[in-house]
């Protein structure tokens, strides 16, 4: 059984909370990607087994759950021992030192933000909530970033599913042009910023 497959079983046996418990694996073990989990929970909501309302909410809750343990990890671990159990344990989750320290420095030179967007980004969106917690963000202002920014990755993969999915061929091309469209956002943010920032110091 493929990953497709897998997923598809889980969602068959546990319905919503299925969903809400994949999602939650997205963030916290990234090779589990909401690439294939939403779409798919779209495909069973075309099916009538689930609505597409229902999917999209069990997602988006399973996703900030995620977010929202990973913001307190990162906010009451002190950052020391936090690199070190990444060093120690991160390749169980595919997780490096290297991606750790570029997700903070991101964090730290682009602002709040990114929050929202990384929620949108494969990746990304499984680290950004630890800079975020080891920052002190406020918790509300992370978790509400974290909220539109799932809401509008989850809802779009899930109406993919639900009707795209006899055509995964498009599926995939849709998927990989908004990726990219997110990424070309971010850097012309990030671009806008420097520029910014350029500006006040001549």
């Amino acid at each position: 059984m493929g990953l497709e497959g897998w997923v598809l079983s889980i969602m068959e046996k546990l319905g919503y909370l299925g969903i809400a418990f994949l999602m939650f694996l997205d963030n916290i073990f990234p090779p589990i990607p909401s690439e294939i989990i939403m779409p798919s929970a779209g495909y069973t909501a075309a099916k009538g087994e689930l609505t597409l309302i229902g999917v999209i909410i069990a997602g988006s809750i399973g996703s900030l759950l995620a977010a929202a343990l990973l913001y307190w990890i990162g906010r009451k671990i002190p950052q020391h021992h936090l690199f070190t159990l990444v060093e120690r344990y991160g390749k169980y989750l595919r997780i490096s030192v290297a991606d750790l320290e570029k997700s903070l420095a991101w964090f730290e030179k682009y602002g709040h933000r990114i929050v929202f967007f990384g929620r949108m980004i494969p990746a990304v969106r499984s680290l950004i909530s630890i800079p975020a917690g080891m920052s002190k963000m406020p918790f509300g202002k992370f978790m509400a970033y974290s909220a539109f920014g799932t809401i509008i990755w989850t809802t779009f993969l899930a109406f993919l599913g639900y009707h795209l999915s006899e055509d995964q061929a498009l599926m995939s091309l849709i998927m990989q042009r908004a990726s990219y469209i997110i990424l070309a956002i971010v850097i012309l943010y990030i671009i806008w910023k420097m520029a910014k920032k350029f500006g006040q110091k001549t």
